[in-house]
């Protein structure tokens, strides 16, 4: 089976062929847009079209955030591979990403920066923030049918100890990701917020997340509906635990932190090599009280059903944390050890709802 970054470099030197999925040919050659129109049958101003080939008005997704100014734009991204960092301003409020072809195979953000990586002007690195792919700041985002990456490998830079290597962060409140994939190993989806006052209401529906370590992650007010968490093998380690699904940072003022359900978690690695969740509490925020709520769930034998809990750092363990779990399924969801995994009850359970969640917001 080749690499993500093998497979993605199939689609940078070819319109149709990706091992991640493949565009039909009228996409790939006539039609790079679909049913969205064209820059010869606009839909509207406000709609703009990006082409890594040359066919829309940008051939790239940097320079079509650049250019759509003000509110309310929608990009739409023609098949392909876009090797490039995009940091959304938070100016551009109501903006809308769309894959062309609607399968978020076919259309790649992607790049390989890392916590460790050095930046070009000598000032130091990155850090975890600055690695991401896509920074995405604005309230009121919507992307549909499209995959962000970071394809940063452990094993190129065995140097490093700043292996954190986000796919995308996103602050912005009320941002919606339908139909999207998460592809990384460490801190692949950063669900964060502006601020520590700022509660970012998001919504993640039919979603694809893989990676390793915290792979999603943040102090969102985060709801991931009918979404796919796959974890991955790790030849690094000999020994479980490989890593976290979870590692919620939620403000404590926040009432709502992660919220998970009808959902599924999947494992490329032994049986009972995963944790689903631990808590963050960064040193930038001593009083957050994450939380996570995992309902409605499969949970697959990847997870250690003992143990599914880790403690990140001292002083703040998981057991005072916010977590809990209502009806899940699965062999990585047996509750052998009762203290380990604290459930809600049915009255409680009732107030962990999108609808609890997004108050007047409904994506």
């Amino acid at each position: 089976m080749p690499t993500r970054r093998t497979a993605l470099a199939l689609l940078a030197g070819s319109t149709t062929a990706l091992a991640l999925g493949t565009a039909p040919p009228a996409l790939a050659h006539d039609r790079p847009f679909g049913r969205h129109g064209s820059p010869a049958r606009r839909r509207d101003r406000a709609t703009l079209y990006v082409d890594a080939h040359g066919r829309g008005d940008h051939t790239t997704v940097r320079a079509a955030v650049d250019a759509a100014t003000g509110t309310g734009h929608t990009l739409v991204i023609a098949p392909g591979t876009y090797r490039e960092t995009v940091d959304i301003p938070a100016d551009r409020t109501g903006l809308t990403l769309i894959g062309a072809s609607g399968d978020p195979r076919d259309t790649v953000i992607v790049y390989d920066n890392a916590n460790g990586t050095p930046r070009p002007d000598g000032s130091g690195t990155y850090g975890t923030s600055g690695s991401a792919t896509v920074t995405a700041r604005p309230a009121g985002l919507t992307a549909r049918d499209l995959t962000f990456a970071n394809d940063w490998l452990r094993a190129d830079h065995p140097d490093y100890t700043g292996t954190q290597a986000v796919a995308i962060k996103v602050t912005g409140d009320r941002s919606a990701f339908l139909g999207c994939r998460f592809l990384g190993h460490q801190d692949t989806l950063y669900a964060d917020s502006a601020s520590l006052t700022d509660f970012a209401r998001q919504y993640y529906r039919d979603c694809y997340v893989e990676g390793d370590v915290d792979f999603v992650f943040g102090r969102a007010s985060a709801v991931l509906d009918r979404c796919h968490f796959r974890t991955l093998t790790r030849t690094d380690l000999a020994a479980a635990p490989y890593g976290f699904v979870f590692a919620p940072s939620t403000a404590g003022a926040d009432p709502h932190g992660f919220l998970v359900l009808r959902s599924r978690v999947t494992s490329t690695a032994p049986d009972g090599y995963f944790k689903l969740a631990r808590p963050w509490v960064p040193s930038s925020d001593l009083t957050a009280h994450p939380m996570l709520t995992v309902r409605d769930s499969h949970l697959g034998a990847g997870i250690d059903a003992d143990e599914p809990y880790g403690t990140m750092s001292a002083g703040f363990p998981w057991q005072d944390q916010r977590f809990a779990e209502y009806r899940n399924t699965g062999p990585g969801a047996r509750v052998t050890v009762p203290a380990n995994r604290p459930q809600l009850t049915r009255a409680e359970a009732r107030e962990h709802t999108p609808a609890a969640w997004f108050g007047d917001w409904r994506p």
